[in-house]
């Protein structure tokens, strides 16, 4: 099994910046890729980023594009999400993923789940 806790999430204005976290423990070594999701009442879960932990590689949606950036610390087995240029219609509940195989977009196949951390933007 592999723990997911996520932090940093908050209220922030219309152009803001925030900076997620999400630490993995357990059984890190069977971690292939962690991403970013998000949800908001009554919509699916969205993929907003997602890194492979071996090579860096990285992937976005197109919504955040320009404005987020994944990044992880093997050593402390973080994942990173630095969130510039906030707008209202980012405004979700965050979460953090773990997947075993590779990145996905699909929320159904990630094999681990953070608890979620919400993220606020005022207009």
């Amino acid at each position: 099994q592999v723990q997911l806790v996520e932090s940093g999430g908050g209220l922030v204005q219309a152009g803001g910046s925030l900076r997620l976290s999400c630490a993995a423990s357990g059984r890190t070594f069977s971690i292939k890729a962690m991403g970013w999701f998000r949800q908001t009442p009554g919509k699916e879960r969205e993929f907003v980023a997602a890194i492979v932990w071996s090579t860096g590689y990285t992937a976005y949606a197109d919504s955040v594009k320009g404005r987020f950036t994944i990044s992880r610390d093997n050593a402390k087995n973080t994942v990173y999400l630095q969130m510039n240029s906030l707008k209202p219609e980012d405004t979700a509940v965050y979460y953090c993923a773990a997947d075993a195989i590779g990145i996905t977009r699909t929320p159904t196949a990630w094999d681990f789940w953070g608890q979620g951390t919400q993220v606020t933007v005022s207009s």
